[in-house]
């Protein structure tokens, strides 16, 4: 692609500049990614990337916030609760995820506070509040599911485009019940999986909801232990 010299306008902008570069790391993956190929990609000087965007760590936000933009959660009904919202938020992330594996690393390693960002937890906070949740178990719930999540998913699509690695064969005489399990696990990377793994997540936050008061407060189970 003939390059444009510096000054010239190319019609860029940041979300061209993003597709570009989601696109270059879709194909040729983080470690071979930066300004130069970038700009050369473009066909324009690599300063003209730096007036939209200074610098490689700001692209590398820029494109964390367009692949999370594709993470379209509807609103849904003004009823939806808030599991329907952590569901249609895990589902729409996970799909993003298998799209992007050679990007999706950067939603793990860097710190997401975009503006997309912060409004896609601003909706399921807001839901649970909604729902009378305690306040603690609203401000613990992002941080387990998006753990789940991006641990989750960065095995699964550790792969590539070509999708994870199968479970390994367990030896039954040194692993017996690693190997018992096995046939447990053979829809490993599979949507029946994710979503069991999701419900165990679920069910967990809704638990810590219903707790009893002395496992709420560990003051008073031990107030209670020593009247025993």
């Amino acid at each position: 692609m003939a390059r444009r010299t510096r000054g010239t306008s190319a019609g860029l902008g940041r979300a061209r500049i993003a597709a570009a570069a989601i696109a270059l790391v879709d194909r040729d993956g983080l470690e071979r990614f930066g300004v130069r190929p970038l700009a050369q990609e473009l066909g324009v000087d690599p300063m003209s990337v730096h007036h939209h965007i200074k610098g490689k760590a700001a692209l590398l936000d820029a494109m964390s916030e367009a692949v999370l933009t594709e993470v379209a959660v509807a609103d849904g009904d003004a009823s939806d609760g808030w599991e329907d919202i952590a569901r249609r938020t895990a589902h729409g992330y996970r799909e993003m995820a298998y799209r992007h594996p050679r990007v999706f690393p950067l939603l793990v390693t860097r710190a997401q506070t975009s503006p997309v960002a912060v409004a896609a937890l601003e909706r399921l906070v807001a839901a649970m509040h909604a729902a009378g949740l305690p306040s603690q178990v609203v401000a613990d719930a992002p941080l387990v599911l998006f753990s789940f999540l991006n641990g989750h998913l960065l095995a699964r699509t550790s792969g590539g485009p070509d999708g994870p690695d199968a479970v390994p064969a367990f030896d039954a005489t040194a692993h017996p019940a690693m190997a018992a399990l096995a046939p447990l696990m053979a829809d490993f990377g599979s949507l029946a999986e994710f979503d069991r793994m999701l419900d165990t997540v679920l069910v967990g936050i809704k638990d810590r909801v219903q707790e009893p008061a002395s496992r709420a407060d560990p003051g008073k189970r031990c107030r209670i232990v020593g009247t025993q």
